[in-house]
């Protein structure tokens, strides 16, 4: 499907799929990752993505992402088709529209809280005064203010999940994929968390999905969807 060609209504939504597949070759045979999966994420939605370990939520943030791509069904981010683009296309796209916060933060080690989160934004080309001034503003606006010089080893966890979600932001994203991003941190410091992205979504407008096994955390959220087997088992508000 072409950009020119993309199905009416898509313009209101940050996310559209229809018929998303995913499958991996195992041996002789293949397993189904994700089956027939069509979903329309509004603008400025908040969104929780339910299922136990395995039921396909992670695959379908990747692919959401552009991180990965489905072995079928079509994917519209921001009215843009990502079918049969390049990978330098597909990288130049997540830069620009996607911010990730995974489980594992995975800020590099060697520098500091501030440099992990200019990195996306010195990859889109921006200067480095201008995104240093972004940096210190979302780590200030998230609590770090006199912590962005440690190291992510000199940080707690739940202050490491806040840098990683600084820079899921310098980009300012139309939307931010989060896995399970408070799967492993301690209740209090996962409320905390939550409430960030929360804040986030009401003060920006950012549409945020946020995959996890956390019920009371989901039913907070605008909308819940359950993925069972590799497809959407309820869609509810």
């Amino acid at each position: 499907m072409s950009e020119s060609a993309a199905p009416k209504g898509v313009s209101t939504h940050v996310i559209f799929t229809r018929g998303l597949e995913k499958s991996y070759a195992m041996g002789s045979g293949e397993v189904m990752a994700l089956s027939g999966v069509d979903l329309e994420v509004a603008h400025g939605e908040m969104l929780a993505i339910m299922g136990v370990s395995g039921a396909g939520k992670t695959t379908l943030l990747h692919i959401l992402g552009a991180l990965d791509r489905p072995t079928k069904g079509e994917v519209i981010l921001e009215g843009k088709s990502l079918h049969e683009r390049s990978e330098v296309e597909l990288a130049r796209l997540r830069n620009q529209y996607v911010g990730f916060v995974f489980q594992f933060h995975h800020l590099l080690p060697e520098f500091s809280g501030l440099e992990n989160v200019m990195i996306p934004g010195m990859l889109r080309g921006a200067r480095k005064k201008e995104v240093e001034e972004q940096a210190k503003e979302l780590l200030s606006r998230i609590g770090l203010a006199d912590r962005w010089n440690h190291r992510p080893g000199e940080l707690s966890g739940g202050e490491q999940q806040r840098v990683a979600i600084a820079r899921a932001l310098i980009n300012n994203p139309s939307v931010v994929l989060a896995d399970e991003p408070t799967g492993n941190l301690d209740s209090s410091t996962a409320e905390t968390i939550f409430e960030l992205l929360r804040e986030i979504n009401e003060r920006s407008g950012q549409t945020i999905l946020v995959a996890t096994h956390n019920a009371s955390m989901a039913e907070r959220m605008d909308r819940v969807i359950a993925v069972v087997d590799g497809k959407i088992a309820h869609n509810k508000k």
